[in-house]
């Protein structure tokens, strides 16, 4: 553990003074409860959000729309830079700063954490945990953390390798640190701890690579475990003595077979984003994210519905007991997650148009749901992008698939993809205008049986055909067709209708998340670098602004001395960019991460990034036989492409082999591939999995893609 401090005593008490907040809230019996972020549930259900933003979502409903209106359609073109601050990485950004007391908390790559005067962006402390970068290899999605809970004097932050870690929110100083998966086993943490009376809930991700997800309470004070729901049975489908346990014996091991690469590969359901609290019912509503192996006839042939994959599911708060569930995408086969943004909200839904409060989501199989937050009764969804893989939902929600959709021998191009209709970047709703900002896009991907699938321990495990469609030499324009194909757009949608009430088109996918204020006004980066002040009710852009990185984080606002502000975090990554660096016909620097936070009349400016060109001239003449060829393509997209690219162009996050020094020499290409010489830096060795043939295929392929992409520039 690194702490660095920067005037902390002064700074920090400067900070509370300015906030002007009545922090008298109750301690709920925590005598480590200090002046600084003093912050409980009560605090959040009766001040948030408002001048402050004390949890992820902005309050426990997770909207994302903040009352303040000091920032409106008339002024809003007198923004500017108010502060920026450099965050400690170069690695994709995904983090919601929190502010509290007149200080901001945020996090970056690697599970850094930052205190910052949110005033002034100095900065007071910053915490580096230290984490071993071979970890890397084990997150699907980059090195990514998507931010902090603070609660009770502490800032809570789970780390990319499986830890749980309480900070004192004063200091910096490590107060507890609890392990919450088994390390040997591919887990990580990317997504942010929730904080609901006394306890801190946190899940994990690594379905792609064969875990078993769940999701955990801890105690706020001692990081003792207090409950976990398991969100798919042990092989065994055998009691866990878990909260789970009861939900598994009454609905969850009849939706699966007795056998399957699930009964070895873990069957995946990480709970890895969206967890919210429910005050009114005081129950945990979470989204289970999808299967591993991805392909349901690997991973149970008895073709079941497989619970609570692709799921969202409500326990009780205290407990963690089993209430209710809902299943977006039964036997999911895609990676179709619902994981994605879940918001409550009060609706004119109930008898004679009388409040009904219900729980939206819009997940990756591109459907917008509207629950009964009570009972997790269906009462409406529709699609909200385009989609040939269903034709619609049922009386019960269930959806109406069409018959290509399930793996072939043939492949078939899917729409929504993996990736979804709606990924990881949070959507806002806007309680005034009773409208959804949903940041949709579209990305097909091509699904197809892998016939050279077997389990590979602690390594991608899809059961998918990654080289489906693909050939080592392409026709000349493929790149740019497959560019085309990829689109993203703001939709501000209708829950009540279930339709569109106004769009905006995107130039390309993995734009950042929104928020929405009672100015009426939307805010949403896009990963381009532009950010953006949208009129709420009609979509109409009235401001932008030019990051100069990547801006897919979600946003958000506070006051202090009667100035509103808007923050943002920047940066250059996560799995967009990992994995369709086809998308970018330049590349963006990868070392600009930073925090941008703006003001009306601010002076600012945002320095110019850094960026290095690279010499694009292939470091070796093609060689290998069309047989050798062929099977560095398939070796290729099975190890390498969620990394470094498909087709091997690597959007600049990691390194874009066809222009590295290592193709140009078998050896120095070994040493990396095989003997891990570049393991401390997230390289690990993949002996395990590709002997020294396997190794040099791949090389002859990455080297026939940098001469094809040399000679189109040619022509």
């Amino acid at each position: 553990m690194r702490i660095f401090t920067f005037g902390l005593a002064t700074s920090l008490v400067g900070a509370v003074a300015l906030t002007g907040c009545n922090n008298q809230a109750s301690n709920e019996n925590n005598d480590a409860a200090t002046e600084f972020a003093a912050v409980d549930t009560a605090r959040i259900l009766e001040t948030s959000p408002g001048q402050e933003w004390l949890s992820y979502g902005g309050g426990y409903d997770e909207q994302r729309h903040s009352p303040l209106n000091r920032i409106t359609a008339q002024n809003v073109g007198e923004l500017g830079v108010a502060w920026t601050y450099d965050l400690a990485t170069n690695r994709g950004v995904e983090a919601t700063p929190i502010v509290v007391d007149g200080v901001m908390y945020v996090t970056s790559a690697w599970s850094y954490v930052y205190a910052l005067d949110a005033r002034t962006g100095e900065e007071l402390w910053v915490y580096d945990p230290q984490v071993d970068k071979r970890v890397g290899a084990n997150a699907c999605c980059d090195v990514v953390n998507r931010g902090v809970g603070v609660y009770q004097g502490k800032v809570y932050v789970g780390v990319i390798d499986g830890r749980l870690e309480a900070l004192d929110a004063s200091t910096g100083e490590l107060v507890w640190s609890s392990i919450t998966v088994d390390q040997d086993k591919p887990y990580t943490i990317t997504g942010a701890p929730r904080l609901v009376n006394g306890l801190v809930l946190i899940g994990n991700g690594g379905a792609e690579l064969g875990v078993r997800g769940y999701v955990s309470a801890y105690d706020v004070n001692t990081g003792d475990l207090v409950w976990r729901f398991y969100t798919v049975p042990n092989a065994e489908k055998k009691p866990d003595e878990a909260a789970s346990d009861t939900a598994f014996q009454t609905v969850g091991n009849i939706s699966w077979g007795d056998d399957g690469a699930w009964t070895t590969d873990g069957g995946g359901g990480t709970v890895w984003d969206s967890i919210i609290y429910d005050n009114v019912n005081d129950q945990v509503i979470f989204g289970v994210g999808n299967g591993s192996p991805w392909n349901r006839t690997v991973r149970d042939p008895s073709a079941g519905d497989n619970l609570f994959l692709s799921s969202i599911v409500a326990v009780d708060a205290k407990t963690g007991s089993y209430k209710w569930h809902f299943q977006t995408t039964p036997g999911d086969s895609w990676d179709y997650t619902a994981t994605q943004s879940l918001i409550l909200a009060e609706m004119p839904l109930g008898e004679n148009g009388s409040p009904r409060r219900v729980v939206m989501q819009a997940p990756k199989n591109g459907f917008f749901y509207v629950l009964d937050a009570e009972t997790g009764e269906f009462i409406s969804g529709k699609p909200f992008v385009p989609m040939n893989w269903a034709k619609g939902l049922d009386a019960n929600g269930r959806p109406v698939e069409i018959p290509e959709a399930r793996y072939a021998a043939a492949p078939y191009m899917q729409s929504p993809g993996a990736l979804g209709a709606h990924n990881w970047h949070p959507m806002a709703y806007s309680p005034d205008l009773k409208l959804a900002y949903i940041p949709a896009q579209e990305i097909p991907q091509a699904y197809g049986l892998d016939p050279r699938w077997a389990a590979k321990p602690a390594k991608w495990n899809t059961g998918a055909d990654f080289a489906a469609g693909l050939a080592v030499d392409l026709p000349p324009g493929t790149v740019q067709f497959l560019r085309a194909s990829l689109k993203g757009r703001l939709i501000a949608w209708d829950p009540m209708t279930q339709s569109p009430r106004w769009t905006v088109e995107h130039e390309n996918a993995w734009n950042g998340g929104v928020l929405s204020t009672g100015g009426g006004l939307v805010f949403q980066g896009k990963l381009n670098g532009t950010f953006a002040a949208y009129n709420a009710a009609t979509g109409n852009r009235l401001w932008t602004y030019d990051l100069k990185s990547g801006g897919a984080s979600g946003p958000a606002t506070y006051e202090i001395d009667s100035e509103q502000y808007v923050t943002i975090t920047t940066g250059w990554g996560s799995a967009y960019a990992l994995t369709t660096g086809l998308a970018y016909d330049e590349k963006v620097s990868p070392t600009v991460g930073k925090v941008v936070t703006f003001k009306l009349g601010g002076t600012g400016v945002i320095p110019d990034p850094d960026i290095t060109e690279i010499e694009r001239t292939a470091r070796a003449k093609r060689f290998g036989s069309p047989e050798k060829l062929q099977a560095g393509l398939v070796h290729y997209a099975r190890n390498c492409a969620v990394c470094h690219g498909p087709i091997a162009i690597s959007s600049g996050v990691l390194p874009d082999l066809r222009w590295s020094d290592y193709s140009g020499d078998a050896d120095a290409w070994r040493a990396v591939v095989n003997d891990g010489v570049l393991a401390e830096s997230g390289m690990i060795s993949f002996s395990d999995l590709l002997t020294p043939e396997d190794i040099e295929a791949i090389r002859a392929y990455v080297v026939a893609q940098a001469q094809n992409a040399v000679a189109e520039a040619g022509n």
